[in-house]
């Protein structure tokens, strides 16, 4: 892209970087101390403390080397791609997939999932597109999470675009969500598929449920162009997503927060919290990993509502059941002596208190099961 193309570019402030932007913005993480004391930090947690001022430069070299040759969001996402070879090797015990092979590579997708870890959700999903040679996903990330200078950069470097949450007042909100409404709608019109989570943060109840806001929002555009609802939210190809993990890797946090919420009415979140959950969903114990695409929905929905129930219904009808889950709602058969060990041992090793509500949020996915197959049956 020329510059006066980088002048006129309606999404300039929120969008993915490209190829031609891809030097200077890894020149400015490579000039960033924040990120350079984080590497630090995480990489040798003991020497940082006192000797921070002497790694910090080795660090800098480190990247220089490693990204030297790194000059578009191709190579960035080869280089994201070797990481989460080794990420999966070490975290997982495997990771599945199912619905892919419905997809055309010809088409934009607009997959719409259940949200249960910030960062390796769309990653999860990026990678068995990878793997199958199909182009990535543009993935939605709220500015609350890109507080620093270095968040950001790493981000849309990854074909990330910026959700703007922390936008103040009913004019500069509505302004905020037709532009994204209307970058979206570009994306997927030029054949570029877009990862959105059904609502906005994490299930961390274990409830998966789409939020009919978040449709609205993107009907904004097709309302600009004067069409009905259910004809413009088709032309969006809705993949409805289901990711499942056999643990969860902020499971005891998740349980803390809502513990507080029900006990004092709030929950005060610190600094970098959103961070250090991103952290512990990377290098955390997942056992086995689900992905479950649906097909792409092609009903008449006329409303928010009506949609948001068939996104749920396929989420909670594609959701992998794990043992951890069937253990959870008490239903242990077909359980091995092995898994309910693995699953109990995870528990006990949790404060007391929170034990009741993570068997809560590992069961609910059994009981919205139960009740899409209920409500399918009395259709």
């Amino acid at each position: 892209m020329t510059q006066s193309q980088h002048d006129t570019d309606l999404f300039a402030d929120i969008r993915p970087y490209h190829d031609d932007e891809v030097p200077a913005a890894l020149e400015r993480l490579m000039a960033d101390d924040e990120l350079l004391a984080a590497i630090a930090h995480f990489r040798f947690p003991s020497l940082s403390r006192w000797f921070g001022w002497l790694l910090k430069p080795l660090i800098r070299s480190a990247l220089q080397r490693r990204w030297s040759k790194v000059r578009s969001v191709r190579d960035v996402q080869m280089e994201v791609a070797h990481f989460m070879e080794r990420m999966i090797a070490s975290t997982t015990d495997g990771v599945t997939y199912s619905g892919l092979e419905q997809l055309d590579s010809e088409k934009g997708y607009l997959f719409i999932s259940n949200h249960r870890d910030i960062a390796m959700d769309p990653a999860f999903v990026n990678w068995g597109l990878f793997k199958c040679g199909l182009e990535t996903v543009r993935i939605a990330i709220g500015d609350n999470l890109l507080r620093k200078p270095c968040a950001t950069e790493l981000m849309r470097l990854n074909k990330s675009f910026i959700v703007k949450r922390s936008v103040k007042g009913p004019r500069e909100m509505m302004k905020a969500f037709n532009e994204l409404s209307a970058y979206i709608a570009h994306s997927l019109a030029d054949g570029h598929s877009i990862w959105i989570a059904q609502k906005e943060g994490r299930a961390k109840d274990g409830d998966d449920k789409t939020d009919p806001a978040i449709l609205k929002m993107f009907y904004m555009a097709g309302k600009q162009q004067k069409r009905g609802f259910a004809e413009y939210m088709q032309s969006l190809n809705i993949v409805p997503v289901a990711i499942s993990y056999e643990f969860d890797p902020g499971d005891e946090a998740k349980a803390r927060e809502l513990v507080e919420r029900a006990q004092s009415g709030s929950y005060e979140k610190g600094e970098f919290e959103d961070i250090d959950s991103i952290v512990s969903g990377i290098v955390g114990i997942k056992g086995r990993v689900h992905v479950s695409l649906g097909k792409p929905l092609s009903g008449d929905y006329d409303s928010p509502e009506a949609l948001a129930l068939a996104i749920d219904q396929a989420i909670h009808s594609q959701y992998r059941l794990f043992p951890s889950n069937l253990l959870a709602a008490g239903q242990a058969d077909g359980v091995t002596a092995e898994e309910r060990q693995r699953f109990e041992s995870r528990l006990a090793a949790m404060p007391s208190e929170l034990r009741d509500t993570v068997r809560a949020m590992y069961a609910k996915p059994v009981e919205n099961r139960a009740a899409c197959v209920a409500t399918m049956a009395d259709a």
